[in-house]
């Protein structure tokens, strides 16, 4: 018996469980993007989230209703329904950690513009805002405030040069293709296209590797 049966004893529905596999393997696809990608990616827009909280919700009151019995057999299960909700609480915090520490360094970039914006969800976006709000506030009080007020905006564009920071989208990822295609990819002297089949591993720029992970023909790792 490994640990797939064990849960399958716990929440028997074959259309459940399999369901909550997918949403594991979604999960942790989305971790190591997010991981892997230099700029903020989107946020998932299919109910994934909810799904993993409801099923969270579902294993803490599986836990604290097997919780005392001495059964060995079900004392067994409960340590393996744990570390099953360990891992999809480790997946889930890893996660928001990663987008956190995209927004907190890029706030501004974010909040830019509206095609940035709709790749946040909406507590993100609220935390943005307010972050943003707090951080020129303290700049204000602590120096900003001293300038002349042409020279007090943080996202001043005077002179063609942008003050707002933004990611290196020429940052070097790696990518598994999904599918059979000539990839295109910039190089410092001169662009190149290569053919790659399924399963090749790839490393190239951010910036030449998003529409690939984006129409779905490679995924980053």
């Amino acid at each position: 018996m490994d640990i797939d049966d064990i849960l399958r004893e716990v929440d028997p529905s074959p259309r459940q469980f399999a369901l909550e596999t997918r949403d594991l393997q979604a999960l942790t696809r989305l971790w190591v993007a997010e991981r892997s990608a230099p700029e903020l990616l989107e946020w998932p827009q299919d109910g994934l989230f909810e799904r993993v909280n409801d099923r969270l919700k579902d294993q803490i009151e599986t836990v604290e209703t097997m919780t005392g019995d001495m059964d060995p057999k079900t004392n067994f299960a409960l340590i393996v329904i744990q570390t099953e909700l360990e891992r999809f609480k480790f997946l889930v915090r890893s996660y928001l950690r990663a987008r956190i520490a995209k927004i907190d360094k890029h706030t501004l970039h974010y909040l830019s513009s509206p095609d940035l914006r709709s790749r946040l969800s909406s507590t993100e976006l609220a935390y943005a805002t307010r972050h943003q709000a707090l951080l020129h506030n303290h700049y204000l009080s602590s120096f900003l405030a001293s300038l002349p007020e042409g020279l007090q905006n943080l996202n001043d564009t005077a002179g063609n040069v942008s003050m707002i920071d933004a990611p290196d989208l020429d940052t070097a990822v790696f990518v598994r293709m999904l599918k059979d295609k000539d990839v295109h990819g910039k190089g410092t002297d001169a662009d190149n296209t290569l053919p790659s089949n399924i399963g090749d591993v790839l490393i190239m720029r951010w910036s030449s590797a998003k529409d690939l992970v984006d129409e779905g023909s490679a995924e980053l790792v």
